[in-house]
């Protein structure tokens, strides 16, 4: 049994997490944590989330008795908490030994260069940067396992690397085009006016500019264009490619890079059959449909996902298991 602590419980993926690792035998939730001036604190997860009303835990505040008492009783702990927040815990934590899981992008870059440009920040820590993994969890199994720094995607990037990493040796150097639309959880719990169910319609947002761009770029190792949109829907993210191939790819060509997935439990790829949101909201899968023009050389592939459960809270989960190999 291996005990857990999620500090941000209170926002959506924390919820979910908590939710997730409640039904989880081998798991134990040691504790839920918020900020020390939250006023979610003192409260049942249950009052905030009336679907989570069957866990019987409360959310306590962040406090240095906390803190020493999840050092004593935990395995791990995980920060649905913000980057700026995550920069500190993480490290703080990583220095007492826990494995630390850590949802928001203050480890996401090993370049120390990336935080002030895309973060706002200068990081800190770069001896834990260093050991920190990217937690894609079909893709880096045995690093994850290895190291007690993980730094779990965000939710763009776990859509699109999963839809492209495994093409990477038939790409040509021209930029990707991804176009991806998000439900509004993607903007977390917190009240915003643009987020409001009023003001939501289909909009693209962080043009050229948004900083889960450098994030898909530097885990495939080529520039892509990327242009996120807002949806009005609550949850799941719908990621469409198009990318050019090199020249003589044939459709059995792109058929057999993808069966890197066969033994992927949670990862479905179909040929010329493509995805909708409804079909993986509320599970931990990605599913993916792709199809080639073998004449111009451009494939087109779609990848679903639920932005808090793949996109983040079960991608966490993944992690969780694979680092303690159970």
């Amino acid at each position: 049994m291996k005990n857990i602590a999620i500090i941000g419980a209170s926002g959506y993926t924390g919820a979910q997490l908590t939710a997730l690792l409640y039904a989880e035998p081998q798991l134990n939730i040691e504790g839920l944590y918020v900020s020390e001036n939250s006023l979610d604190q003192g409260k049942a997860l249950g009052d905030l989330y009336p679907v989570y009303s069957h866990i019987d835990l409360a959310l306590a505040p962040l406090t240095a008795a906390a803190k020493a008492q999840i050092v004593a009783q935990a395995d791990a702990v995980v920060l649905a908490t913000e980057h700026g927040v995550s920069l500190h815990l993480a490290a703080w934590f990583y220095h007492q030994g826990l494995a630390v899981f850590d949802l928001s992008g203050a480890y996401r870059f090993s370049d120390v260069a990336q935080y002030p440009k895309w973060y706002g920040f200068e990081h800190e820590y770069p001896e834990v940067l260093a050991k920190a993994v990217y937690g894609l969890a079909e893709w880096h199994a045995k690093d994850i396992t290895a190291t007690k720094m993980i730094a779990v995607p965000g939710c763009y990037p776990t859509a699109s690397l999963t839809a492209l990493k495994p093409l990477k040796h038939l790409l040509t150097g021209v930029y990707p085009v991804i176009n991806a639309v998000s439900g509004v959880t993607g903007a977390g719990r917190k009240a915003q006016l643009h987020t409001s169910f009023c003001e939501v319609s289909l909009t693209p947002y962080g043009v050229l500019g948004h900083r889960h761009q450098p994030e898909i770029a530097t885990q495939l190792g080529q520039e892509v264009i990327f242009t996120p949109h807002l949806g009005n829907f609550k949850r799941g993210i719908l990621a469409t490619i198009t990318v050019p191939l090199t020249l003589g790819t044939t459709t059995a060509d792109v058929a057999a890079a993808y069966s890197v997935y066969d033994q992927a439990p949670l990862v479905s790829v179909k040929h010329n059959q493509f995805p909708k949101i409804d079909d993986v909201v509320l599970t931990p899968n990605c599913h993916i449909g792709w199809k080639l023009d073998e004449a111009s050389g451009y494939l087109v592939v779609a990848s679903a996902i639920d932005n808090l459960m793949k996109g983040a809270a079960s991608q966490a989960l993944q992690c969780i298991k694979i680092h303690f190999n159970l």
